[in-house]
């Protein structure tokens, strides 16, 4: 059985539960982070050099950072579908993924961090606020792409795409600022909420 490391509050452990979901796949999970077990500790560290969660465990093979690991598991299940195999269809879904992990992330964790985790070293203001614009003008590159291709990020299905944009969306759906109306992103967040692993790990499952 795959075991899965890192707490369940996590958005990146989140996505490889929903990913198990998506694919029926039974999973272990085991608690670290979050206020759990540190990551600092040294026999998290001989699972995860970087000290980061969440790490899949498959078979003692180890596997970490959440993208990389949506992408396994879809490929290990052979799940073209959320994955593809032709060279050009798979770099439209990656690229989203791509972006999701490293811009996209970074435009939201402060005024996540300050409005909903009510972090104490979080609290400028201005900062928030600026955080916050970032944050929306990234949702509007996804209302602006969801326009053109319709039901999902990559096009008119479902992938590994929106398994990891979707999570981000429901965290800005959570931030207590006032949003602009993203009528395409809205019609989004309601087809994920269809799927019952999103309604378990993304919806229900914490901001």
């Amino acid at each position: 059985m795959l075991k899965i490391h890192g707490y369940a509050g996590s958005i990146n452990v989140r996505k490889v539960l929903w990913t198990c979901a998506e694919l029926n796949l039974p999973f272990e999970r085991i608690d670290w982070g979050g206020g759990t077990r540190p990551v600092a500790d040294a026999a998290f560290l001989k699972l995860n050099p970087v000290g980061m969660i969440p790490v899949l465990e498959d078979a003692g093979q180890l596997f970490w950072e959440s993208n990389s690991i949506v992408r396994y598991l879809a490929a290990r299940e052979g799940r073209h579908d959320l994955l593809p195999n032709t060279p050009a269809e798979r770099a439209h879904v990656e690229k989203w993924m791509d972006w999701q992990v490293s811009d996209f992330n970074n435009t939201w964790r402060y005024a996540f961090m300050g409005t909903v985790r009510q972090n104490p070293n979080f609290q400028d203001e201005r900062q928030i606020a600026a955080s916050w614009e970032k944050f929306c003008a990234a949702v509007g590159v996804i209302e602006r792409e969801l326009s053109r291709t319709g039901a999902y990020i990559a096009g008119s299905t479902f992938t590994c795409a929106d398994i990891v944009i979707g999570l981000s969306i429901h965290r800005w759906k959570s931030i207590p600022l006032q949003r602009p109306d993203l009528a395409a992103v809205e019609r989004y967040y309601e087809n994920l909420c269809e799927r019952e692993g999103f309604r378990l790990y993304g919806r229900d499952g914490g901001a």
